[in-house]
């Protein structure tokens, strides 16, 4: 496939998938590994999901570690805190990275770049020394973007929302996982004759060389593209060199990202809370054993095997019917609906209903399976405000957070689409209320001249899918000018 020498001949490159005119899969086969849709999605799921093994790996070991380390609770918040903000930069950058050099150059340099600070877990001997630990390790976590940014390379509008939410969700199983993964693994090191301080340091050693390994199964197994990897298809001619200064400002300028960032903060980023605090939360206020606390834990992060490929197929199921507004109704409702039950969460005081209510909470993956880029930062400012110290209880700064959930939803009404609509209105009337001119406007002049704005048309005619059957139904106006010449 890398031998193929030009454009045309990448047009005609066969596939064991079904693809479109950008060679982009129009079926989403879970059980395949066929090359290179497939296999992209399973190495972009295995490894997202090593990186959050890694990342939440210590908070179901707390009770141990805080007597090991003697960490206090303002120690234990701020190394949560830690964990989730180094990806908030990190973040920015890895988006730009995927741009510029492709996802799976940027995931496997990310990945093994990291790998280090998991293995330096096992020497921490101060609070300081456990922050940084957990602050570099949550770098890792900036793998969701290639991860995103790899599926919507792979996988047409059709169903790039399914292939997103899966590998995102399935990805996500390792904040899941490793809740009872780590207590299981620091109890068998335990019976094998270390002490307890010794048993959790050794533990760590097993997701280190997971991230590790899987490092180097992205850069040699994975395909940045269909047609092949970024660097011989630049070198080539066939897919144009991003400038980093515009890839930047485009991403910037774009008010429905920052929304979006918003209600996406308030999704993942919960979630990402609540992988931090729940297993502590319920070995301390209900007096339970450190590994049963672990698997009550571990059930709100595997709940994502379902939530979260969920989340993908229900925004795909609307997005048919109604569009994109269909899109962005549903997210509005669901994420609403979490953050009524977050309230709930806070508020309930015995064992069963507070598990129960964790179970149906865990529909935030379905949000996230949605949306996806303020995650972290979300993260951050929910630690840092409701579960910092003693300043509130953690069923208070739970209550709260369900609050903040509701009133951050509510910007998402301002979400407008020329070409498609909003929540409270359709779509332009107007002649240039199109696919074509939205895509092709972030182009200049003599970039369109030049050529470079096809590939963006492209995506324009497969992008049409999102006016749902309703809109595409009735007769649009058009410019009367032809996508080529736009």
């Amino acid at each position: 496939m890398e031998d193929k020498g030009n454009l045309s001949e990448s047009e005609r490159l066969t596939f064991a998938l079904p693809v479109d005119s950008d060679n982009k899969a129009t079926q989403f086969k879970i059980l395949s590994l066929a090359e290179p849709h497939m296999r992209a999605f399973h190495l972009s799921w295995i490894s997202f999901f090593a990186c959050f093994v890694s990342t939440f790996a210590a908070p179901p070991l707390l009770p141990i570690i805080r007597d090991n380390l003697n960490l206090t609770a303002t120690d234990i918040g701020n190394a949560g805190i830690a964990s989730v903000s180094g990806a908030v930069f990190a973040r920015l950058v890895m988006g730009t990275a995927c741009d510029l050099w492709g996802p799976r150059l940027a995931s496997s340099a990310l990945i093994l770049l990291t790998s280090p600070a998991v293995y330096f877990t096992a020497t921490i001997n101060s609070p300081i020394s456990f922050l940084l630990v957990r602050f570099f390790t949550g770098f890792s976590l900036s793998t969701f973007v290639s991860t995103q940014f790899w599926m919507s390379t792979m996988f047409s509008a059709k169903v790039v929302g399914t292939a997103n939410g899966v590998a995102a969700g399935w990805g996500n199983l390792g904040g899941g996982a490793t809740q009872l993964l780590m207590p299981l693994v620091y109890e068998l090191i335990r019976k094998m004759g270390s002490t307890n301080f010794t048993a959790w340091r050794v533990a760590f050693f097993i997701p280190a060389l997971f991230q590790t390994i899987t490092a180097y199964m992205v850069f040699f197994f994975g395909q940045d593209l269909p047609a092949g990897n970024f660097r011989r298809l630049q070198n080539s001619g066939e897919k144009a060199k991003d400038k980093m200064s515009e890839v930047f400002y485009h991403g910037i300028k774009n008010y429905r990202g920052w929304i979006l960032a918003l209600g996406y903060g308030y999704s993942f980023g919960v979630e990402l809370t609540v992988d931090n605090i729940i297993a502590e939360y319920f070995f301390d206020r209900f007096n339970l054993k450190l590994h049963t606390a672990g698997l009550i834990a571990a059930s709100f992060g595997l709940a994502n095997f379902v939530s979260r490929p969920g989340g993908g197929m229900f925004s795909d199921f609307m997005a048919k019917r109604y569009g994109m507004r269909g899109r962005i109704w549903s997210l509005w409702l669901v994420q609403t609906i979490g953050g009524v039950l977050c309230v709930v969460l806070g508020r309930v005081g015995s064992l069963g209903p507070s598990i129960t209510v964790m179970l149906i909470f865990s529909s935030l993956g379905l949000i996230s399976g949605m949306t996806g880029a303020g995650g972290n930062v979300g993260a951050v400012l929910t630690q840092v405000i409701f579960f910092k110290g003693a300043q509130y209880s953690k069923e208070t700064g739970i209550t709260l957070m369900g609050i903040m959930i509701i009133c951050c939803t509510l910007p998402l009404a301002l979400i407008y689409f020329p070409q498609w609509g909003g929540m409270f209105f359709g779509p332009s009337t107007a002649e240039n209320a199109t696919e074509e001119e939205y895509y092709a406007s972030e182009w200049s002049s003599r970039e369109k001249e030049e050529g470079k704005h096809l590939g963006s048309l492209k995506f324009a005619e497969t992008s049409k899918s999102e006016r749902g059957r309703k809109i595409a139904s009735q007769l649009r106006p058009t410019s009367g000018t032809s996508p080529t010449t736009v």
